[in-house]
């Protein structure tokens, strides 16, 4: 090497040295990260990272509301003249062991006697019920009817009232024409319902008429017994299980897995009476509701596989037919009620038994229908009637 080229190499070296030595300490290499020498200890990122962030959180403001709210009072207004009343109810729901809140029930009939607009209106109101109290705010004519309906209830104590309650169906409405006369009509406000008031000894001779016929069927126990003011409900159900979809799966054979579901079919019928103080008048709420399959519509689906690209297979979709009922009724206690529903689904599947041992019965062309009828019989108190000893509410729903 020439003594030229080695003067000029010690130059470039010595100004490299003084360049980084003097350096603005604020072009130093950042901590946390090792210099090319090796000679700064590293610091990691999260710990970097930790330094930054403080170390309490800051707590989030409460959200504000756009509405305007204000504490008002401290009082209950009384614009109307509403009153505070609370009403002792513990001899009724302290012997009504048929359900967990017994009070719920006189809850629910103050509503269906004054209405439920009456209680979310203009009127600032309270109505609440425990175990043993019915706390009510309202104006002195509301007070007077809910202490009419409280009577009701805490009159009888709880006991147990006996009915006998039949669902039975007839195929065609002509048992009609022979009994009219003893029929004498309600107002019902259900489309196509008919309602009617029969006297006990007339109410006994339809029932022999009726059971001399051969479409004559009858679906369930005619015997209950209720709490007064609480509910019973009869129900007969089966499931109808149906392919409802396919889930391709093309790892297995066939390459797919049928989606099941259930569908029940059947009745159901609840009845919810309250009596009179006196006994004498029986106020009852009917709801019965009727879901029957039709028949089950197949479609057909592709499923392609690999080894199968033209494969199909069947979905069904249940064709339904129901009837919804829900009606309120008040009779003499003397007298028997007689519910017409009309010609609907037949509210538990045909038995399809051929008349003629050995000949097969030929298929219906359409979902089979009867004429529904409901009646109802009060007995009086369940002492009265000591073979019923239990009660049915509430009664899990029958399978057949």
């Amino acid at each position: 090497m020439s003594a030229p080229s080695f003067l000029a190499g010690i130059a470039v070296c010595c100004w490299t040295v003084s360049a980084v030595a003097q350096r603005p300490e604020s072009e130093a290499d950042p901590p946390g990260w090792r210099g090319a020498g090796g000679d700064q200890a590293s610091v990691s990122a999260a710990s970097s990272a930790k330094a930054e962030r403080p170390d309490v959180e800051p707590t989030a403001a409460p959200r504000r509301t756009v509405t305007r709210v204000s504490t008002g009072n401290g009082r209950l207004p009384n614009e109307h003249g509403q009153l505070w009343r609370e009403y002792d109810i513990s001899p009724y729901t302290l012997r009504v062991d048929s359900t967990a809140r017994p009070e719920q029930a006189v809850v629910d009939w103050i509503l269906r006697e004054t209405g439920y607009e009456a209680w979310h209106g203009e009127v600032v109101t309270v109505l609440s019920a425990t175990r043993r109290r019915l706390l009510v705010y309202h104006t002195p004519q509301m007070q007077a009817i809910v202490a009419g309906v409280v009577d009701r209830f805490v009159s009888s104590q709880g006991a147990g009232q006996s009915f006998g309650l039949r669902l039975v169906t007839v195929d065609h409405p002509n048992w009609r024409a022979p009994v009219r006369r003893l029929l004498k009509p309600v107002q019902v406000q259900t489309p196509g319902v008919e309602a009617w008031l029969v006297e006990k000894e007339d109410a006994a001779v339809l029932l022999d008429q009726l059971g001399r016929r051969s479409d004559y069927r009858e679906h369930n126990s005619p015997h209950v017994v209720v709490h007064n003011g609480q509910s019973v409900v009869i129900s007969a159900t089966r499931a109808r299980h149906y392919v409802r979809s396919v889930l391709r799966r093309p790892e297995a054979w066939p390459g797919f897995e049928p989606q099941t579901a259930v569908v029940d079919e059947g009745f159901s019928l609840e009845f919810s009476p309250l009596l009179s103080v006196d006994g004498a008048t029986i106020d009852a709420v009917l709801r019965c509701n009727i879901d029957q399959v039709e028949k089950m519509v197949p479609v057909t689906v592709e499923v392609p596989t690999v080894v199968a690209p033209r494969q199909r297979t069947q979905i069904e979709v249940p064709q339904m037919a129901q009837f919804r009922f829900h009606e309120r009724f008040r009779w003499p206690a003397d007298q028997v009620l007689l519910v017409g529903l009309g010609v609907v689904p037949l509210p538990v599947p045909s038995e399809g038994k051929p008349l003629v041992p050995g000949l097969p019965l030929p298929l219906p062309k359409t979902a089979p229908r009867a004429d529904v009828l409901v009646f109802v019989q009060p007995y009086g108190p369940a002492e009265a009637t000591p073979r019923l000893t239990r009660s049915l509410s509430p009664n899990p729903p029958a399978r057949y």
